[in-house]
């Protein structure tokens, strides 16, 4: 009986049960990664700069707001969504959390929450990267809490007077426009905060050793004067930004495992190449064991990922899986990148391979749109009926 060589990183050719639309996805943003993305991404993060040329090409490709119906977007399913994070992860962190932040927290409250005025004027140019957006939630005291918000706004004839600060905040100095979630005397409210308003400013934080190629900063307001066609009418409660944390998250567990498989890859090529003691350390029990265990977490995130697209797909997806999907891919794919830097020896601290870069990367990953910690209590809420943060 004849046996068929498996894909090492899709060892149960998960690749199989993906529609044509769906790998078609998955191949054209790989080719664009490969051709476009990890050429210019060492670079990137050793500069600690956004490679911004990329925005027009991502827009082009469709793969901004892909998963909205209508706007010039391509009204793709949560499947190829998860995919295009899968690849463009592939290829750095900072590049998926762009797309991530632009779809899943900017122009997905719009559609969600906007108003049909706000979803024509932002949705059709940040589908084009015309317009950048970025998702104030985070606050300096506030993390993991985000019921905790000092920042706030009031009302003032037709206006809304804005004031606080965010933390941590993809794409802060390069955004057009925020969406700025704020406590008022009528609940916790969405604002459109536009570039050049009066009391609104963006720095950027210097000096990370992580998402490098990413901008990220902090936000500041001022009494800044928000009119009130900038407020998004549908939500006024934290279940408004909490649904926003939801896509975030889907598409994070999707993209880790684009940065798995490359540091299994990296780590598969080097070992055949490196020879110790007289033959290749993939000779040896110690490295099999290991790059096995690597395509195991590998194997396993990819099928829990792509349920959750299913699931989604279906209207049937709970934040609660997306949590479990979140903290397992999350966890796998650091530790695989620590792994494959092990495997390379010296040769892992340099920036000529991706482990290094990659796991540097993904201590952020980990952190943002939720904690492990907070993962891990999503889901003991689940099974027990009792809430233990706090």
């Amino acid at each position: 009986m004849g046996t068929t060589a498996l894909d090492p990183l899709d060892l149960f050719d998960v690749s199989s049960e993906l529609s044509e639309e769906e790998a078609m996805v998955r191949d054209t943003v790989a080719r664009f990664v490969d051709d476009r993305v990890i050429p210019v991404m060492r670079e990137a993060f050793e500069k600690h700069e956004f490679p911004d040329h990329l925005v027009g090409e991502v827009a082009g490709l469709g793969l901004l707001g892909s998963s909205i119906e209508g706007y010039d977007c391509a009204g793709m399913n949560a499947v190829s969504y998860g995919l295009i994070c899968q690849e463009l992860e592939r290829g750095d962190s900072g590049l998926r959390s762009f797309v991530s932040v632009q779809s899943s927290l900017v122009m997905f409250p719009i559609h969600a929450y906007g108003s049909d005025e706000q979803k024509a004027r932002w949705l059709p140019a940040m589908a084009r990267g015309e317009a950048i957006g970025c998702f104030g939630l985070t606050e300096p005291q506030g993390g993991s809490d985000p019921a905790n918000m000092k920042t706030h706004a009031k009302r003032d004839g037709d206006d809304w007077v804005l004031n606080g600060s965010k933390m941590w905040i993809t794409n802060a100095t390069i955004a057009d426009a925020a969406i700025v979630w704020a406590k008022t005397d009528e609940g916790v409210k969405g604002f459109i905060v536009e570039k050049g308003m009066p009391g609104y400013e963006a720095q950027e934080i210097e000096n990370k050793f992580s998402l490098r190629a990413s901008v990220t900063g902090a936000l500041f307001f001022d009494n800044v004067r928000v009119p009130k066609e900038n407020v998004l009418p549908g939500t006024s409660t934290l279940k408004g930004p909490l649904s926003c944390l939801t896509q975030a998250r889907y598409g994070i567990a999707w993209g880790v495992i684009g940065a798995a498989q490359a540091c299994l890859d990296e780590a598969l090529n080097y070992a055949q190449d490196r020879v110790l003691f007289g033959r290749p350390i993939s000779h040896t029990q110690t490295v099999q064991v290991r790059l096995a265990d690597m395509a195991r977490r590998i194997t396993t995130a990819q099928w829990l990922a792509l349920r959750l697209g299913r699931l989604k797909d279906e209207g049937r997806l709970v934040p609660t899986q997306v949590s479990l999907a979140k903290w397992n891919n999350c966890r796998a794919a650091l530790d695989i990148a620590r792994d494959a830097r092990d495997i390379l020896g010296g040769s892992g601290i340099s920036a000529e391979y991706v482990p290094v870069r990659h796991m540097l990367n993904l201590e952020s990953v980990i952190t943002y749109e939720g904690t492990e910690t907070i993962h891990q209590l999503v889901v003991g809420k689940e099974l027990t009926g009792v809430n233990a943060f706090g």
